[in-house]
């Protein structure tokens, strides 16, 4: 078996030089096969109020040279235990929202035709449906958990289908969600009406508030959440803005009332032991960050899935 290809050695070269992937990975032209691959889709014209997403994957990408081969909180060194690799990004259409969806779909379905898991960062959260049609024609139906300040259930905006509001909605209407196990975790903010939630609660979402993390604590809201995927496979969705603005200033619709980084971090690495199949980290928009906090939040959150994803291997 061929010894997985890390990170440049940042004894050897500072992280402020080398190579501009993620986690100054290699390139996956460079290794020819990935476990995980890292890949970033630049787009975001389903954003309803602040563009800028599109910059997330670059602004990510340079937040996560600090990032270091050995994670003590899930007690793995993930490049070293499975080929991590960059695959660049996900070109795709700026000014149609159907044909970027199904350049998505398609490319997402390529990179995992060999097995490959994918860890995605966007971009708003409107590629978040093609990475799950892709993810489901693999392995079948999935479970979702998805992290946002917001449902992203409504039906339309302004008679729009496709947006970053909507994809959770098509998601059940396509059959591709296991309805017995999808939940958001984090919302909070106000609605449009009472009527959202019970959309929501139609389409079989189970919903854990931030308001619910604090007063149960992220040990309690794990495990239930453990529960409730069961062994199924797991698609992790992870809007930034579930963060409170103080820890990601740098997104299109902030909320008030958010997780702490913290909190984020220690529920996820609380999911250890799930199925997981896929993940996405969307909605940084760096034009609106300040010092960096919103893109090295994003950076260490995606950090966290790749841990995941090698515990699974191990």
């Amino acid at each position: 078996m061929t010894e997985p290809r890390g990170p440049v050695d940042s004894s050897r070269i500072p992280r402020f030089a080398g190579p501009a992937t993620f986690a100054r990975l290699p390139r996956l032209d460079e290794v020819g096969h990935a476990d995980v691959a890292v890949v970033g889709v630049p787009f975001d014209s389903g954003v309803s109020y602040r563009p800028g997403a599109r910059f997330g994957p670059a602004a990510v990408r340079e937040a996560s040279r600090l990032l270091r081969p050995y994670h003590p909180g899930l007690d793995v060194s993930p490049f070293a235990q499975m080929q991590v690799a960059d695959a660049g990004d996900i070109a795709c259409n700026p000014f149609d929202i159907r044909d970027a969806v199904e350049t998505v779909d398609e490319a997402a379905s390529g990179l995992m035709e060999d097995g490959t898991k994918l860890v995605t960062v966007g971009g708003d959260h409107t590629i978040a449906l093609p990475l799950l049609r892709a993810a489901a024609r693999r392995h079948g139906p999935v479970a979702l958990l998805h992290f946002d300040a917001h449902l992203d259930t409504w039906d339309t905006y302004f008679g729009a289908e496709y947006t970053h509001g909507t994809p959770f909605r098509r998601a059940v209407e396509e059959g591709i969600l296991d309805t017995e196990a999808v939940c958001h975790v984090g919302t909070r903010g106000p609605l449009y009406g009472k009527r959202d939630l019970e959309d929501d609660r139609r389409l079989g979402f189970g919903i854990v508030t931030s308001a619910d993390v604090m007063r149960r604590g992220v040990d309690e809201v794990a495990d239930a959440l453990r529960q409730r995927i069961g062994g199924r496979p797991l698609y992790l969705s992870i809007d930034i803005d579930v963060l409170d603005p103080a820890h990601a200033p740098g997104t299109g619709t902030p909320e008030a009332g958010g997780l702490t980084s913290r909190e984020l971090l220690e529920i996820l690495r609380g999911l250890a032991g799930c199925d997981i199949v896929g993940a996405d980290v969307v909605e940084v928009a760096p034009a609106y960050d300040h010092a960096e906090i919103t893109s090295v939040a994003a950076s260490h959150v995606a950090y966290d899935l790749i841990g995941l994803l090698a515990l699974g291997k191990a």
